[in-house]
């Protein structure tokens, strides 16, 4: 059953399309470009093929494995089979210059049972082609987007009818809008009006407080902000990948969080040096702790982000990280993920970035990337490098 009309879901792909090239605006006919879509969401990745097809790109089209596939992968799988990658993935992933992932979960749960460890050595195994796209995004040649298609199981997972929860999307993306690319070039012009004014501020530090809690990060030299640039749709998120060394104090994710299968909740993180050195959560603590062992840079910070409530029209909890990283509501959210950096953060020519120069910056680097996010009211502050502190969000709202 088709939640969106025939005309939303057009109007989805136009916005796709739009944030696929707002990526990436380098974009030439008979470029590569990947379509990952999961097998619920198939009458919206019909339409991306067929636009994509249209304006001359070569295309690729994967179904990803359904529920019960990945389940029995980790349930039966050994070691070597999970470190495993195929003849031509390497070639493959270096070749692309664009990449579309539709997401349309049958489930939520099914890897609940599943050792973390398990889960990691795949992550650890594939980072590999990540670092090949990751390194073409940086020269140009890469962009990519993804969004999510409404199906049943987040919609129960939300508390919402699957209805309710397509409404969400619908309201969250514009697609009512007469013309939604078009909405969401307002947004980003909007957003680099902020953008700017952050770096004019020359920011050291930045420290977030709430009722639960206090943390502080440290921007690090050569930063920018990004956000809104067609990675996610929807996005509204200011953010930026800081100095992971500079993180200090305490972390509280409000809104629960899905994960590799696994539902936990309250997750808690104590920062010292850098590290998370104390990690609790109320619900799925043990996986929490396991995800955060995956390697040496899991449990450190890799990105810190904003949204702004008068941009994000989600307010309800979504079960889906894409819409709860984006959470407008009344106050707004922060949200913080623990792992990988984002190098195109980085403020100089990011073609000549190196490991070793992000290494000397502070850039993490991680097989995991995970976004916790805090949607109680807060207050952000910013100590610049001239010794002033200023208020640089406050109510849900950035001041400047």
């Amino acid at each position: 059953m088709n939640v969106l009309s025939k005309v939303q879901l057009e109007k989805y792909a136009d916005v796709l399309i739009w944030g696929l090239k707002t990526a990436r605006p380098g974009f030439r006919k008979y470029d590569a470009v990947l379509i990952r879509c999961e097998l619920e969401g198939m009458a919206l990745g019909e339409i991306v093929y067929r636009k994509l097809v249209q304006r001359k790109y070569n295309v690729v089209f994967r179904v990803l494995p359904t529920p019960a596939l990945e389940k029995d992968f980790y349930t039966y799988s050994d070691e070597k089979q999970r470190k495993f990658l195929a003849a031509g993935d390497k070639e493959f992933a270096g070749a692309l210059n664009g990449n579309i992932y539709i997401s349309a979960p049958g489930s939520l749960t099914h890897l609940k049972d599943v050792d973390p460890k398990k889960i990691g050595e795949v992550a650890v195994a594939r980072k590999v082609l990540r670092d090949l796209m990751t390194g073409n995004e940086e020269k140009g040649k890469f962009g990519w987007t993804l969004c999510t298609y409404p199906t049943e199981e987040p919609a129960r997972q939300a508390k919402l009818s699957l209805k309710e929860y397509a409404a969400q999307i619908v309201k969250a993306c514009f697609l009512n809008e007469k013309d939604p690319p078009k909405k969401w070039a307002e947004i980003f012009k909007n957003s680099m009006t902020i953008k700017n004014w952050l770096k004019g501020l020359k920011i050291d530090t930045i420290r977030t407080q709430s009722r639960s809690m206090d943390l502080e990060i440290k921007l690090g030299e050569m930063r920018r902000f990004l956000g809104v640039s067609g990675h996610n749709i929807p996005s509204f998120e200011i953010f930026t990948s800081p100095d992971w060394r500079g993180t200090k104090g305490v972390y509280y994710s409000n809104l629960p969080s899905f994960r590799s299968g696994n539902y936990v909740e309250g997750i808690r993180l104590e920062f010292k040096e850098g590290r998370a050195v104390r990690i609790s959560a109320r619900k799925g603590e043990n996986f929490v702790k396991k995800i955060l062992g995956t390697d040496k840079g899991a449990c450190r910070v890799g990105e810190y982000s904003l949204t702004d409530a008068r941009f994000s029209k989600i307010d309800r909890f979504m079960a889906d990280t894409l819409f709860d990283e984006n959470h407008g509501g009344e106050h707004g959210n922060s949200h913080i993920a623990v792992g990988d950096s984002y190098s195109d953060t980085y403020a100089g020519e990011i073609s000549r970035l190196t490991k070793e120069i992000k290494e000397k910056l502070g850039y993490n680097s991680s097989a995991v990337h995970w976004d916790l996010v805090n949607t109680e009211d807060k207050r952000v502050t910013a100590r610049l490098k001239n010794g002033k502190t200023v208020t640089i969000y406050e109510n849900g709202m950035f001041r400047g």
